[in-house]
């Protein structure tokens, strides 16, 4: 079994930022990408940013520029996603999805990103 957990989360004011974590583990995961998702309250889960085991990344329109994901240079299966100058529209539980291939993969329980006032 693989386990995914996040952390990092927390509350912000407009123009802060965050650095979110994601770590799998368990029996031998061979890590294929890790991406990021995120979901706010009455809307669907959206892609925020996914890294591959190669480094190419990929991110949302609505984050290009602010969130940057990263690979954990000394640790295997972990990665980071820093969240600069959030914004009100950010605040949602964030998902961090580990994968073996292109498709599934392994969910965490997510971690509360709030920017408030």
């Amino acid at each position: 079994q693989v386990q995914v957990v996040e952390s990092g989360g927390g509350s912000v004011q407009p123009g802060g930022s965050l650095r979110l974590s994601c770590a799998a583990s368990g029996r031998r995961f061979s890590m294929y990408s890790m991406l990021w998702y995120r979901q706010a309250p009455g809307k669907e889960r959206e892609f925020v940013a996914g890294i591959t085991l190669g480094g190419q990344t990929s991110y949302a329109d609505s984050v290009s520029g602010r969130f940057t994901i990263s690979r954990d240079s000394a640790k295997n299966a972990v990665i980071h996603l820093q969240m600069n100058n959030l914004k009100l529209e950010d605040t949602a539980v964030y998902y961090c999805n580990a994968r073996e291939n292109k498709y599934g993969g392994y969910w965490g329980q997510g971690t509360q990103v709030t920017v408030s006032q």
